[in-house]
């Protein structure tokens, strides 16, 4: 029995809607997770950098907790118990129509299963990004950072004037691949019923049996985003040739009249 494959019985019709879906849901989920686990690592940085123990002591819990327990299971955490937890009112709102919460492709962002896997990727992503940078930290010479501190840089001038452009310029692949992940791990967020890539494509299969083609075009789309996501994120990072050290402290210096 010759088997052929049925491509159009997956760029067609319900099919198509379905993989176009998938994909812009991913690409958006992976947009905002990165947003929000950028801005985390910015605020355990600070108070990783800040000296202080008790915040040293949170940001190790917090690396601990997240670097060592599976991600399925902290999104089953943030979609059936904190979300269960959240006041009734705010779970009607959410649960709610609202025209203005969908994003273009027609996809709402505004729902349980957007924000719980945002959330979920978000925080699992920042700490792996949070050890990569501090990676790229640890590469400064010392120097540099007595030489800030000695002309009066407060911890979040250090970190934003000469720490953190020099430590991602020498960790930006490395930083660049957890960002990749974050996209690739959106996958797992079907586990909770949300409608990223690899849930539609399993609607594929039930709802016609090609699950061969399905697959295919799902891990296509899956490339396609990878390379655009790494592309973009290696035109608009900063360059490794860059010789950015001698000069750190004296332009920051010089923003503060120093």
């Amino acid at each position: 029995m010759n088997w052929h494959p049925d491509w159009a019985g997956v760029l067609t019709g319900q099919p198509l809607q379905w993989l176009i879906s998938g994909f812009l849901t991913t690409f958006y989920v992976s947009v905002v997770g990165s947003v929000l686990a950028t801005l985390i690592v910015v605020l355990l940085l600070v108070l990783r950098l800040s000296g202080n123990r008790v915040g040293n002591v949170v940001v190790a819990c917090y690396v601990s907790i997240f670097r060592n327990t599976p991600l399925l299971v902290q999104l089953l955490f943030w979609y059936f118990a904190a979300y269960g937890a959240l006041p009734d009112s705010w779970r009607f709102y959410i649960g709610d129509n609202h025209p203005w919460a969908v994003l273009a492709g027609n996809i709402p962002w505004l729902t349980p299963e957007f924000l719980c896997a945002a959330w979920g990727l978000a925080l699992f992503t920042a700490a792996f990004l949070l050890e990569e940078i501090q990676t790229g930290l640890n590469a400064i010479a010392k120097g540099q950072r007595e030489a800030a501190i000695s002309q009066g840089f407060s911890d979040w001038d250090l970190l934003r004037a000469i720490l953190l452009p020099q430590a991602l310029t020498h960790a930006w692949q490395p930083i660049c691949g957890q960002y990749l992940n974050l996209m690739k791990l959106s996958s797992l967020a079907t586990g909770i019923g949300f409608s990223e890539l690899t849930y539609q494509v399993s609607q594929i299969e039930s709802y016609n049996a090609h699950a061969f083609e399905g697959v295919a075009i799902g891990t296509l789309l899956y490339l396609f985003l990878g390379l655009l996501l790494g592309g973009l994120m290696s035109v608009f990072g900063p360059k490794p040739g860059a010789r950015r050290q001698p000069l750190a402290v004296n332009k920051a210096g010089a923003e503060h009249g120093i």
